[in-house]
């Protein structure tokens, strides 16, 4: 793992509760002055949008935090950035010194995260868990579940509370 201070945070972001209340917690509890965070949005297939033919392979370029504002997120690549997600990494940005970014995929969550994990050499993966029940976790997936048990890096999930 790298030193601290220069790690490379991922956090999987569909802005759920539980994907802020983990964003909430990798700010609080993990990330570290001069850390390195990249949101990783992975969005359906069957989206239809200009960059995702341009950049579905292999990812669309990394997104700085200050572009967020700037560019139309919603026509360009399909997602609509959380006002309160926002304004916690902007303060982290801002008071320790964390360089944010975020990188938009396409394709199977499960999958698309445990690429992301080696293609952007994560040496850490924060994802939220929306706390299902074994019921449902058996018929619908689990990310979470899949991606600790399949990522190449420490995974920490966190689970809202909602």
């Amino acid at each position: 793992m790298a030193a601290q201070g220069s790690r490379t945070v991922g956090i999987g972001m569909d802005y759920s509760p539980s994907c802020k209340v983990a964003v909430r917690w990798a700010v609080d509890n993990l990330v570290c002055a001069g850390d390195h965070v990249v949101l990783i949005h992975v969005l359906s297939k069957s989206d239809h949008h200009t960059e995702k033919q341009l950049w579905e392979e292999r990812g669309s370029p990394l997104i700085p935090l200050d572009e967020f504002g700037e560019m139309n997120l919603t026509v360009r690549y399909g997602i609509s950035p959380d006002g309160e997600v926002l304004d916690i990494l902007n303060t982290a940005s801002m008071t320790k010194g964390v360089k944010v970014v975020s990188k938009i995929y396409w394709g199977d969550p499960r999958e698309k995260i445990c690429d992301a994990v080696d293609d952007l050499k994560l040496d850490s993966l924060v994802v939220g868990s929306r706390g299902l029940g074994a019921i449902k976790r058996v018929l619908l997936g689990s990310v979470s579940n899949y991606v600790v048990v399949h990522a190449t890096c420490p995974v920490t999930v966190v689970k809202s509370n909602a």
